[in-house]
């Protein structure tokens, strides 16, 4: 397994064993040794904030969603379970975008 920038992948988060949609946010192309994978989650619960990029109906998740900007967090490899599918480019585009905002990295 290996979780790749982009990608929306189910996780374990360790909050009473929820299993939710993630997108990797962490480029796997940065040469450093890590022991962690940094993610968005993603959630149905739309609540029109700056900090939620809306995704649309994407074909591998059945409700409407939003990645969470503000929850970010990182989980160990072992945590990742199974790839749901890829983030149109678009949509990684806004969701870096967002990330930007959020970090003050204008």
């Amino acid at each position: 397994m290996n979780p790749r920038l982009g990608e929306v992948w189910l996780a374990d988060m360790g909050i009473a064993g929820k299993v939710r949609p993630v997108v990797i946010v962490l480029d796997e192309n940065v040469s450093v040794e890590r022991a962690l994978l940094v993610h968005v989650p993603v959630t149905s619960q739309n609540r029109g904030t700056a900090l939620e990029v809306p995704l649309g109906h994407l074909r591998f998740l059945t409700p409407e969603s939003v990645a969470n900007i503000q929850a970010i967090g990182s989980l160990p490899r072992t945590r990742f379970e199974s790839r749901l599918g890829v983030l149109p480019v678009d949509d990684l585009a806004k969701i870096k975008a967002a990330l930007k905002h959020a970090f003050a990295l204008h």
